[in-house]
């Protein structure tokens, strides 16, 4: 359930931008991946099971997406780097859910997200909010976030961690920062 090519194109180019700056100053990039091993594992969830249903929804094709062997289940090449790490156990919006993720952070004393990512009204909010609730500290890094479902929810998906659960701010301000006052143990 990718965003259209266009915005992809624009997403990818600011996530590579993000990912180098990260890697330069020893700032971990973690890659999340979402795979099921089939069609049971994603229709568990009765609401996305409404959306396969309405060959109207933009996410109709959920029973269909992430099915491990297909192309949503890798790192997009371009932003994978042997330093990264990747932990590809994600199952539903959530990064934190069913996965090793708190345990990955917490064991090498990250305390600061910088999250990045699709759909901003779904797996970007309810990470950030999971975070939050974890007491993380987190940035939505705004221009490497986008949505399938318009520019609406993707603003909606913003307001919604600014107002509650987090902090949105650029490439270009979070670089801005500048490495001293990213934390220790930050990752993107």
């Amino acid at each position: 359930m990718p965003t259209s090519p266009e915005v992809a194109k624009k997403v990818i180019a600011a996530n590579r931008r993000l990912f180098g700056w990260c890697r330069e100053n020893g700032i971990p990039v973690i890659h999340q991946i979402t795979g099921y091993r089939d069609e049971a594992e994603i229709r568990a969830n009765a609401f996305w099971r409404t959306r396969a249903e309405d060959s109207g929804n933009p996410r109709k094709n959920v029973m269909r997406h992430n099915i491990l062997g297909g192309p949503g289940c890798t790192v997009i090449p371009e932003l994978r780097d042997a330093r990264d790490w990747v932990v590809d156990t994600k199952k539903r919006y959530d990064c934190f859910l069913g996965t090793d993720l708190d345990f990955l952070l917490r064991s090498h004393g990250i305390n600061t997200l910088l999250i990045t990512g699709v759909n901003t009204n779904s797996c970007v909010l309810a990470t950030t909010t999971a975070a939050n609730v974890r007491d993380y500290a987190v940035i939505v890094v705004e221009d490497c976030v986008e949505t399938m479902d318009g520019p609406e929810l993707h603003q909606a998906g913003l307001a919604c961690i600014r107002t509650a659960f987090g902090f949105v701010m650029d490439t270009d301000a979070v670089m801005g920062l500048g490495v001293l006052a990213v934390p220790k143990g930050a990752a993107a």
